[in-house]
């Protein structure tokens, strides 16, 4: 497990100073965010590591690893397209979708996750913050809702 958090480690410092050039160049307010999410509702919460990447000014795509408790695991990511709100400097709303994969005591589950939330990112400073609405709807190998999910992303952008 170790290992594998360490390697998962290494690829996000390379993918952040890949994004660190790129977003010197593109001169946005960022290009790519590594941090912490915490996913948390009805039943367990979740807390592991989360990547947020622009390929376009409005276009990114926002992945998660995550650890529940009693042994889960969730691995996701979202397609997200973003805008910024109007007179509100480094405050921007989001909505994706996108696949959940969730590891458990010998089984494995699929489901599709949308998401809407807000984001902001403090001006000079390298560090974003979002807060969304994560709704989950497994489709295998049982059908189940869980309407109440909620996700708090503290990242270092750049």
């Amino acid at each position: 497990m170790k290992r594998k958090l360490f390697g998962l480690l290494t690829m996000l410092v390379c993918l952040s100073l890949a994004g660190y050039s790129q977003s010197r160049i593109s001169g946005t307010s960022y290009k790519t965010a590594v941090g912490l999410r915490v996913d948390l509702g009805d039943g367990s919460t979740g807390v592991g590591f989360n990547v947020k990447h622009f390929f376009t000014p409005t276009g990114a795509v926002d992945a998660s690893l995550l650890f529940f408790e009693g042994d889960l695991v969730g691995l996701g990511a979202e397609y997200q397209y973003n805008a910024s709100i109007p007179n509100a400097p480094g405050l921007k709303w989001y909505a994706g979708l996108g696949p959940q994969i969730i590891f458990g005591d010998n089984d494995t589950g699929f489901g599709i996750r949308p998401a809407l939330g807000m984001e902001y990112k403090i001006p000079n400073v390298p560090l974003n913050f979002g807060f969304d609405w994560r709704p989950l709807f497994l489709l295998s190998p049982d059908t189940d809702t869980q309407p109440a999910r909620f996700g708090l992303s503290f990242r270092y952008a750049f």
